[in-house]
Order: structure tokens, then sequence, then C-alpha cells
């Protein structure tokens, strides 16, 4: 899937989650879907300002929620090391999109894990 950003459409999602063999690829790959997703959603719907921005991050952050449960059944969890990864990834895509002032507490707040 292209991304009309090239910031994002060049970036390397996930990166540290890819490189760790506890979490497994297909899951991890999931989750760059989902926020290669956030960032389509972003383009086509050009949110004006930080609280519209965050409901999208909240809708992606609760099916992040949902695929923890896929983590956990192969015996991985979204753990520390992955919450800094995707919290990191959640900076980048609204720094990517104008959104330098975000808080990335508030974009992952509804998160489970």
């Amino acid at each position: 899937m292209s991304l009309g950003n090239a910031i994002m459409n060049n970036y390397a999602f996930l990166l540290e989650m890819y490189e760790d063999s506890y979490f497994p690829e297909e899951l991890v790959r999931k989750g760059e879907d989902i926020l290669r997703e956030l960032c389509l959603q972003i383009e086509q719907q050009k949110p004006q300002n930080l609280e519209q921005l965050y409901r999208l991050a909240h809708a992606a952050t609760e099916r992040f929620n949902d695929l923890q449960q896929e983590f956990e059944e192969q015996g991985s969890e979204i753990e520390t090391a992955a919450r800094e990864c995707i919290a990191a990834d959640f900076e980048a895509i609204a720094k990517a999109y104008g959104f330098e002032d975000a808080d990335v507490e508030e974009l992952i707040a509804l998160r489970e894990w």
C-alpha cells in the first residue's frame, strides 16, 4: 500500500519488533498494516486539529488492543519494548503529517498493552 506522504511511504514501521524474534513476524506485519492504514486515513480524512487526529489514532490503538490477544496466543505479548516501538511510530506519523504538538500518550491513550 503506497502512501502519499514520502516520509511515511519510506518509513520502516515497527523495525525493532521485526528485528526481535520474540515477536511473530506475521503479527508484526498486522501491526504495520494498522499503522499504514492510519496514515491512509489521515491522508484521506485530512484532520484539521489534534482532536480529529486523536480520534483516528485511538481507533488504530484499539486495533492494536485486539491484536494483543493474537500475540498472547503465539506465546508473545506487546510488552515494554514493543510499546515503546509502537508509540514511537505513532509519534512519527503525527509529526510527518504536520502535528508536531501531538502528545504521544494521548495518541495511544486507549491502549491496553
